[in-house]
């Protein structure tokens, strides 16, 4: 470009425009059409700032030049959402009155939500204690309001925000045939959340609309000089300038508007030669982030501008005249004034006449961040108090803003009466939310905190732990209040309790022990407090001792609540069942299989998944699978998402046992390799992936993951049995030993027989094999012992085995054989057909070690190919092995395991090979793929032996020579 002259009267001098809609004629073509197509769903997915509200609002706008009724409302970005808060805006931003709608019965229900429309609404129906009917009544109400007002489309914005009860009236809508309303989302992808419902309405969209799925790009450079002309009075820019700003705002349309907007502030704009430039190319600095533009336009505006921008950050949304003014404390006639410089700055807009919002949510957003601490704790102070002046106030925003201005008794009862109107319209979500909120940053007093800590329902708190916040909170009131013995005692109890849940068994049970003496013997925190130390978790203690504290627990007292006494019941069972009394069955009879309050099904769907472990650890598989069944359905009907990958863990660990193999694998691969998943849920599938891995011959990988599974205090005894498994199959007699040595007095001499099915039998065996014959021995009668009589099938079929070890260590054959076999039909009827096979395959060996017949062969054949469709390929792989000793041949058939590649490089060994041939060592190749060096070696060696090579260089020559990357899986030559 040649420069020429510059002209004066740049930057300032000129007035700025508003941007014209450009580069978006395809996409607004096409939601256009689907619009036309009624019903439809569009869905509109792009960044923030990449112009989606542009675009919905001049689709919408045709829309409502052809006479269509539309409806718009957003999703705001509050960390604690208001329930429903985006469809009730739509409705009462678009509607006068509803009077003259002749709404049923039904209507009434929307009274909680349209308060203001109380004197034109049909009465309250009965309230409905079940929460998902509440909310369902209230969706069929919405459904009518919306018919009634013949509303076409009903466009939602920001639905990555989205509160659930939002997303599950959308699914209601969109599940009603035949659809009536056209439904317009829009929502930035990198922002929902993994577990949100959102997923499920893009991935299974109704059938009979007409769905568009539109995703913004960002504007290329033409397209952006043609925008930042549009503003610019309509002359062209430099190609240079544009090339730069497209270079510095990536295109988003809001970042390029936000930043010439700046430079025009700055008087960085020039004309030359009939067209925009900026002032001087190498000095100018434009903001890259929008963020930066907004803040240093804000810092720019004079002091009163300032503080109305500041005020409207506070308050988080559209707001009216009187409100904003209050919030800004500024007089009538400064207010005005500042008012006006800020709408025609143009970070404001006016909604309609006495209601103004940012432009923009990000600028909004940035603002907020921008004001002083003690200014916006006033700000927060005086809209709390302009807001309880309303007529009929919104207690999640008055919750909100004294909770951010420090007003700890007002944001208690707001957070409270908030939470208890979200409760009553089946939100535990946004309840659990709010009550989280409040106690993790604000200092409470202890009475209304262990009130709130009470209430919350964790399993609606997404995240993987939920836990510690709050815990750090009641630590702060203990070691900064002044407190009374008995409220330490309830604090404590409360710090317990949740360390226990957060899998820190030992420290919850220290503040526990802590806390009993001063709690006062009739509350129900000092039945629960002995009850939790009755479970048989952590450090090993004697079955006495935990039968102590649940034997001293109070019985269920007539002041109790009914919720306090279903909460003792279900957790009395569970420890009974855990400490391996019969009585506990008799106690789980007693949970309902259907609840109607949130706070019972909580409770009532945990306490069946708990009954669900205690049945597999008794062997009790159909028990386990009924009971993880009501657990689900009861999760999925109350919106208890936490609780489903508890269950999905359970349910692994029990298809495992049960032999359903397909696909395991990979499902607790990555159900414990997920984000947002508690640490008991992912080492239980380790633990899942662990066992299956070890069956299919992975050792390595098997070993990693039930390390991991190891970390936890319920697995880590199933975790320790399944390594030493491993050494036994290896011939390693000394690591077997080592690592069950410290389990051995833990799982069997405190007489817990619940947590010995699977260990017991693994170490009875390695101290055969160690030739300790008598400690074996006396393994064997103590968990007879312990285990008595009692009916669980899995520890007895492990008694049975643990019998058949000694015999064949002892070389008692025939005993042997027919111990094995008694187990194999033991494990067999539960059913758990992988450790029924490994028994007959030693029911069979010795059969033969005694003198057996052909026909025991013929035995271990079907043995051998049961093992081979279950997917046991390292254990099918040695039956194979004996077979083809005495002759027998076995081929053909294969399981579900990995596949094999036999003389042939496996893809992993041509991806080693591969990184070989670049010179790489084993530790950049492990890093590479993300696996141990020992892997790398191992393969290493593998692909060495199959290429018939003796070193790293040959194989790497060898590997050129036939071409071998090129190909998936080559032909090689067999080894000779």
């Amino acid at each position: 470009m040649v420069a020429g002259r510059a002209q004066t009267g740049a930057g300032q001098g000129q007035a700025l425009s508003a941007p014209r809609f450009v580069g978006r004629d395809r996409e607004f073509a096409a939601m256009n059409a689907a619009l036309g197509s009624a019903p439809a769903l569009v869905l509109l997915d792009g960044e923030a700032g990449i112009g989606k509200t542009r675009l919905l609002r001049e689709c919408l706008a045709s829309q409502g030049e052809l006479g269509r009724r539309v409806l718009v409302g957003a999703c705001p970005e509050l960390r604690v959402p208001y329930t429903l808060g985006a469809v009730v805006d739509a409705v009462r931003d678009g509607v006068d009155n509803v009077a003259d709608l002749r709404l049923s019965g039904l209507g009434g229900a929307l009274r909680p939500v349209f308060p203001e429309w109380a004197d034109e609404l049909p009465p309250a129906p009965e309230p409905l204690k079940d929460a998902t009917a509440a909310r369902h009544r209230m969706f069929r109400a919405f459904v009518e309001l919306l018919g009634r007002l013949d509303v076409a489309v009903l466009a939602l914005e920001d639905v990555h925000w989205a509160d659930e009860a939002t997303l599950e009236f959308l699914l209601f809508l969109l599940s009603r045939r035949p659809q009536a309303i056209s439904v317009v989302l829009t929502y930035r992808r990198d922002d929902v959340p993994g577990d949100s419902l959102l997923w499920r309405l893009t991935s299974r969209p109704p059938a009979d609309a007409h769905l568009a799925r539109l995703t913004l790009q960002p504007l290329d450079v033409g397209e952006t000089a043609s925008m930042v002309s549009s503003m610019l009075t309509g002359h062209h820019v430099s190609h240079e300038f544009a090339a730069f700003l497209h270079a510095r705002t990536e295109g988003v349309p809001l970042a390029v508007e936000e930043s010439v907007r700046l430079m025009h502030d700055r008087a960085d704009l020039v004309r030359r030669d009939g067209g925009w430039a900026r002032r001087k190319l190498e000095r100018i600095d434009v903001p890259p982030t929008i963020r930066d533009a907004v803040l240093d336009r804000v810092g720019r505006v004079a002091t009163d501008t300032r503080t109305v921008l500041y005020a409207l950050a506070v308050l988080s949304g559209p707001a009216d005249h009187t409100t904003l003014r209050t919030v800004t404390g500024l007089p009538n006639d400064r207010f005005a004034a500042a008012a006006a410089e800020a709408l025609r700055g143009g970070l404001l807009r006016e909604l309609k006449p006495g209601q103004w919002a940012f432009r923009h949510s990000l600028a909004s957003h940035a603002v907020y961040e921008a004001v002083p601490p003690e200014e916006r704790r006033v700000m927060h102070l005086r809209a709390g108090r302009a807001l309880e002046q309303w007529l009929l106030p919104p207690v999640a925003q008055l919750a909100r803003h004294f909770r951010l201005a420090g007003d700890v008794e007002a944001a208690c009862r707001y957070t409270e009466q908030a939470a208890g109107l979200c409760v009553q319209s089946g939100d535990v979500a946004t309840a659990a939310l709010l009550r989280h909120s409040l106690v993790t940053t604000m200092a409470v007093p202890a009475e209304p905190l262990v009130r709130l800590v009470t209430e919350i329902q964790f399993q609606a708190l997404s995240g993987s732990d939920p836990f510690s916040e709050i815990i750090g909170s009641l630590r702060s009131a203990l070691h900064t209040q002044v407190l009374t013995p008995g409220q330490q005692a309830s604090v404590r109890f409360q710090i317990g309790r949740l360390l226990m849940a957060a899998g820190e068994m030992e420290a919850g049970r220290v503040e526990i022990l802590t806390a009993i003496p001063d709690l006062r013997p009739d509350a129900p925190e000092a039945a629960r407090a002995r009850i939790l130390l009755a479970l048989p978790l952590g450090d090993a203690r004697p079955v006495t001792e935990h039968l102590h504290w649940l034997l001293e627990a109070p019985p269920a007292a007539g002041t109790m609540t009914s919720l306090d006494r279903l909460q003792q019941s279900v957790e009395r069972a569970f420890a009974l069942l855990m400490l391996g009394e019969e009585a506990g069955w008799e106690e789980a009879q007693h949970i309902p299989d259907v609840v109607s309050d949130p706070r019972e099904a909580s409770i009532v769907t945990i306490g069946h998944a708990n009954v669900g472990e205690g049945a597999m650890r008794w062997g009790r598989y159909d028990e386990a699978r009924t009971r993880l069944a009501r657990a689900q359905t009861l999760a999925e009907r109350h919106q208890l998402l936490d609780y489903l990958d508890t269950i999905a863990s359970s349910r692994a660990h029990l298809d495992y046992y049960t032999g359903t193999w397909s696909g395991l694998a990979e499902r607790t691969a990555s159900l414990a390799a997920a984000d947002g998943v508690r640490l008991k849920d992912r080492c239980e599938a380790a633990l899942v992936t662990g066992l299956i891995l070890g069956a299919t011959g992975d050792v390595e990988a098997a070993v990693q993951q039930l390390r991991f599974a190891g970390r936890d205090d319920q697995q880590r005894i199933e975790a320790t049995a399944a390594m030493a498994r491993l050494h036994l199959r290896d011939g390693d007699v000394g690591g077997a030993l080592r690592l069950t040595d410290d389990g051995a007095e833990t799982v069997i001499g405190g007489g817990i027989w619940t947590r010995a099915a699977d260990f017991t039998p693994v170490r009875v065996e390695a101290l055969a094999a160690a030739g300790r014959f008598d400690d074996a021995a006396a393994l064997t009668s103590t968990f007879e012992r312990v285990l008595g009589g009692k009916q669980a099938p899995a520890p007895q079929a492990s008694l049975v085995l643990c019998r058949a070890v000694l015999a064949e260590a002892g070389g008692r054959l025939t005993e042997a054989a027919s111990l094995f076999g008694l187990a194999a039909d033991a494990w067999q009827a539960l059913p758990r057909p992988y450790d029924a096979l490994l028994a007959r395959e030693r029911h069979v060996r010795c059969l033969l070690a005694d003198g057996g017949d052909e026909s025991a062969l013929s035995m271990l054949s079907e043995v051998w190919r049961a093992l081979s469709q279950l997917g046991a390929r390292k254990d099918a792989e040695r039956v194979a092995g004996f077979l083809n000793e005495r002759g027998v041949s076995v081929q053909g058939t294969r399981g579900r395991g990995r596949p094999s590649y036999g003389n042939q490089l496996s893809p992993r060994e041509l991806e080693v090979a591969r990184l070989l041939l670049e010179g790489r060592t084993n530790r950049q190749i492990a890093d590479a793929l993300v696996v141990s060096t020992q892997t790398v070696a191992s393969q290493v060696r593998s692909a060495m032996r199959k290429l018939q090579v003796p070193s790293r260089t040959m194989l790497a020559v060898r590997v050129m020579e036939l071409g071998l990357l090129g190909e998936q899986r080559p032909l090689l030559p067999r080894e000779k």
